[in-house]
């Protein structure tokens, strides 16, 4: 069941919104489960109607629309395939290096920590380092 794998999830919210859809298919009360979350009674209403009105997808977790990652993508667009050159034909990157290399092509600053966290999201996300 969707519903009990959801439960487990490793995003609180999610599980916990879901257990409390759970708590009530098993007859717990508003305010049983309010209490046992630590929410309010309102909260878990809430829940339960979203849960009616979309199902378990309505209890997911939301990445909440913001800006396009301008900088992040055109950094990106420089960066991947610098890195994705053999290591032993190429220049050793550094951030300095990289920004530098990045206003010069795409003629956007990015700064030390967002250029960081650009590649590790790229990393993480399976692209790999470059290290090949």
């Amino acid at each position: 069941m969707a519903l009990r794998s959801l439960a487990e999830s490793r995003d609180r919210g999610e599980a916990d919104r879901a257990r409390a859809v759970l708590l009530t298919l098993a007859g717990w009360t508003s305010p049983r489960i309010a209490e046992a979350f630590g929410v309010r009674e309102d909260t878990v209403r809430l829940w339960r109607s979203d849960f009616v009105r979309g199902g378990v997808e309505a209890l997911k977790a939301n990445v909440a629309p913001g800006p396009a990652p301008v900088k992040s993508e055109a950094a990106l667009r420089v960066v991947t395939p610098l890195l994705e050159q053999p290591v032993a034909d190429r220049r050793n990157w550094t951030i300095p290096r990289l920004q530098v290399e990045i206003e010069a092509r795409e003629g956007v600053r990015i700064s030390r920590s967002q250029l960081s966290k650009a590649l590790r999201k790229k990393s993480s996300a399976g692209a790999g380092r470059g290290t090949r």
